[in-house]
């Protein structure tokens, strides 16, 4: 089948329609059988080697705890196989339910390519899989595609498989860049760093730090950020320090050797390559924002197909790398000290999003500060128009207890009333943890207590497998029903494994 981009656009459309009779009929599934396709494609710019990438696909298994409700079907969609025992250890967790009627309701599909290229393209390419995927589709009319992200490859493979995607049409991917992210800020008045949007080469960047000495004559440190870019890995750190008084004819050359010398968060990046992304996505520059106590939370929401904008998390982000802005974890819920501020500032992104058509999951990342004696003050740093690394833990306690969270008191409460928080990170990793299979990996978490416990609900549920024996890297999160008792289960899960490996 050979479609135009116009034909394609023109089906997709039509899908979408099918989401509100889906989504109001989400109540009763009970009654109603319903089927998730869900495709991990990291159909970004991201680049992982064979398993390591299979770990990240691997990531949304937390999915798999919706088998607990008795006609719900998932069909999911990996490069290559998933362990069984991995999947066992999923179904294992589900509350209340006979794990052989739940594993009648799981379907796996891999294409069997472990390069690089983004899952939903190795899809594309092979029709046969695609047909496979179609086959196991009862009923279409009950069918949703659940994607990572949204580019024009996951419509095309909604509209290949005749159903429609939960996530946001990639006709609004402007609106999640650096750019587009900045604009909606100004537009709605929502706190954010000074610094000046669209800008394609060195003599932007320049002219826009000239720009901003002007306005500011204490600027000493500025960011460069891509316009696309995950985990901070699109970002440079530029310092100002040196540079002669504004004005002085040196300025130009005095700011193209500091950017020349900036420092990259992504270890591989050179300014040559930094560049060559820049010109061809565009880019922003920003304010180092600074203070005495400086921290990184975001805010989790989702606009459903009724156009309802619903606000879901906070979080504390865990950060480091040579600037700290690469994202390794996430702390829940984030501070009660400005967790209702940064909520209020992201209602207004998440109605104007509403507005615009945006459906599905998305993110604002902020950064707060403040000095002694002052109150914190909240920046809007970017949007995120799709999953991210705070999705799956906290859906993984959210299906798990079926609690939820109150953005005024910040605090996520299951429904006998109980409080609950957890500490989540992507980066468990050591080169000694290569020495371990996923298999040693469960028999170490039931010989050490921290195998999550239906009847406390609490405990560890890991995640990212499949990097464990090649790359020695997990995640983990670790729930608790007190923030000291999260972090130090998250130490102690460290400390195992160092033990054991």
């Amino acid at each position: 089948m050979s479609l135009d981009e116009s034909e394609i656009t023109a089906r997709f459309e039509a899908l979408q329609e099918m989401l509100v009779p889906q989504w109001q009929a989400i109540g009763s599934l009970n009654q109603l059988e319903q089927t998730m396709v869900v495709v991990p494609s990291i159909s970004i710019d991201f680049h992982a080697p064979g398993l390591l990438l299979q770990s990240y696909e691997e990531r949304f298994l937390f999915l798999l705890l919706l088998l607990r409700k008795p006609r719900m079907r998932i069909i999911y969609v990996t490069s290559q196989p998933i362990l069984p025992s991995v999947i066992d250890y999923y179904l294992g967790l589900l509350p209340g339910v006979i794990g052989s009627h739940a594993r009648k309701r799981f379907f796996e599909v891999t294409p069997l390519d472990s390069t690089e290229r983004p899952l939903s393209q190795k899809l594309l390419d092979r029709p046969r899989v695609l047909e496979r995927i179609r086959s196991l589709i009862s009923n279409p009319q009950q069918t949703h595609l659940v994607p990572y992200n949204t580019t024009a490859m996951e419509k095309e493979l909604a509209v290949r498989l005749g159903i429609p995607m939960y996530g946001a049409d990639p006709k609004f991917f402007p609106l999640g860049t650096k750019s587009g992210s900045r604009r909606l800020f100004a537009e709605e008045g929502v706190p954010h760093p000074k610094g000046i949007e669209d800008l394609w080469g060195l003599a932007d960047v320049r002219a826009a730090i000239q720009k901003m000495r002007l306005q500011d004559a204490n600027l000493k440190q500025v960011l460069v950020k891509l316009n696309e870019g995950v985990s901070g890995e699109g970002n440079a750190f530029v310092r100002l320090e040196s540079l002669p008084p504004r004005g002085y004819p040196s300025e130009g050359a005095a700011i193209d050797a500091c950017v020349h010398a900036m420092k990259y968060e992504l270890a591989s990046a050179t300014y040559e390559s930094f560049m060559a992304k820049l010109a061809q996505r565009g880019g922003v520059v920003e304010e180092r924002i600074t203070g005495t106590e400086f921290l990184s939370p975001s805010v989790q929401m989702r606009n459903t197909p009724l156009g309802e904008v619903e606000l879901l998390s906070t979080h504390d982000q865990m950060l480091g790398g040579p600037s700290g802005q690469s994202y390794l974890g996430c702390i829940f819920p984030a501070d009660r000290s400005y967790a209702p501020l940064i909520s209020r500032e992201a209602a207004k992104i998440g109605r104007r999003l509403a507005k615009e058509g945006v459906i599905g999951r998305y993110a604002l990342d902020f950064v707060v500060v403040r000095s002694p004696g002052e109150d914190w003050r909240a920046y809007a740093i970017e949007v995120n128009l799709r999953k991210g690394g705070t999705t799956h833990p906290f859906l993984t306690l959210q299906f798990l207890t079926d609690g939820v969270y109150d953005p005024e008191s910040a605090t996520f409460r299951t429904p006998s009333g109980k409080a609950k928080y957890y500490v989540a990170s992507d980066h468990l990793e050591s080169p000694r943890y290569r020495a371990l299979t996923p298999d040693d990996l469960f028999d170490i978490t039931v010989r050490h207590g921290l195998h999550f416990n239906q009847s406390t609900q609490t405990g560890v549920v890991f995640h990212m497998l499949a990097s464990l024996s090649e790359h020695g890297r997990i995640g983990a999160t670790c729930i608790a029903d007190s923030p000291e008792d999260a972090h130090a289960m998250h130490l102690r899960v460290i400390e195992v494994l160092d033990s054991e490996a």
